[in-house]
């Protein structure tokens, strides 16, 4: 066989390996993209590079994959749906309150189904790995909830953050809940006239 013969095979097989390797990188690459979905831009945007970004989502999975995870029950499912309801009639009156319970009753639902809750940050990794479609929402309201606590949120913000929760709740819950969708779109519709007519939005 001729040196020149060889030098091809060679390179045929370097080439080979490098698009058995791209198209590795390539498979993974789209996995994330649909895991993730736009989590994964977030991601990258926010790191130094893309492979770096990459890495810090599969390290996701596999922490998420340590955790857990438990499905509700119907019991569970009703009891989570009931609570939700009286959050919304709350908002009538008390937005700033019902806000604040509806980031209370998120965060319970969230450690019932088996995710860790004492870190914020961390929550959000964990959660992304299966909720990154409504996580984003939860990020919002969780914003809107801190200026809330300050004082600083609008009746506006808060009919806005309990949408936002209203997304993660519900794919938590893995069903709508009963009449979820029809006051908590706009609470503040329902809010009767007294002393604080004026936050209406």
């Amino acid at each position: 066989m001729s040196s020149t013969l060889i030098t091809v095979l060679v390179v045929l097989l370097v080439v080979g390996a490098v698009l058995v390797v791209l198209g590795v990188v390539a498979n993974r690459r789209r996995a994330l993209r649909q895991r993730f979905g736009p989590e994964y831009d977030r991601v990258v945007e926010s790191t130094e590079d893309r492979r770096t970004a990459e890495r810090e989502l599969r390290d996701r999975e596999r922490r998420h994959a340590e955790l857990e995870l438990r499905p509700l029950d119907p019991a569970s499912r009703e009891r989570y749906s009931a609570s939700w309801e009286e959050i919304q009639v709350r908002f009538v009156d008390a937005p700033d309150q019902a806000v604040g319970e509806a980031d209370d009753l998120v965060t319970r639902l969230v450690a019932e189904r088996g995710y860790p809750t004492g870190d914020y940050d961390d929550q959000l990794a964990h959660l992304s790995v299966e909720h990154a479609r409504t996580l984003d929402h939860y990020r919002q309201a969780h914003d809107i909830n801190e200026r809330n606590a300050r004082g600083e949120a609008t009746t506006e913000q808060l009919r806005q953050a309990l949408v936002h929760y209203r997304a993660l709740f519900a794919d938590l819950l893995g069903t709508e809940p009963e009449h979820l969708a029809s006051t908590a779109t706009n609470p503040a519709n329902n809010r009767s006239d007294g002393p604080d007519r004026e936050r209406q939005p």
